[in-house]
């Protein structure tokens, strides 16, 4: 199938690649000066910014991390050794897990969001769409 594109469109893609690249070569790096790793970061963000509450099930952080059912829970597990997080059984069904996050965790979470609040601000408008200046409507 032909593309449609041209050289621009492949110039912003590759410099989108790039940019988010470095913002996550970033947060790599603010993580691991926290002392946990970009995983459970994540682990924590999605925790905490999960829609409507302040906890999530294993399931509902499984999807958002994209991995597997028992990565989430090794994952879960390494941050409960850290004092990172605790499980709960589930309230409305018992046979649910919640995981919510512990003092420890918010104190990091609350420094590291900060961080990448900070650097994703000073990245803004860096992000082009190949194609979006078919949508521009500016001529």
């Amino acid at each position: 199938m032909p593309s449609s594109l041209n050289k621009k469109d492949f110039e912003t893609l590759s410099r989108f690649r790039y940019q988010l690249r470095r913002y996550l070569r970033f947060s790599e790096e603010a993580t691991r000066q926290s002392g946990i790793t970009h995983l459970q970061y994540q682990l924590l963000l999605h925790i905490r910014g999960f829609p409507g509450r302040e906890w999530a099930t294993v399931s509902e952080l499984a999807e958002r991390l994209q991995a597997h059912h028992h990565g989430a829970v090794s994952l879960i597990s390494r941050c409960e050794k850290l004092n990172l997080v605790k499980r709960q059984t589930g309230r409305n069904d018992r046979r649910s897990v919640e995981v919510h996050l512990t003092d420890k965790g918010n104190k990091i979470l609350n420094d590291l969001v900060a961080q990448h609040r900070e650097e994703l601000l000073r990245m803004q408008g860096i992000f082009h769409v190949p194609g979006a200046h078919d949508l521009d409507t500016d001529d």
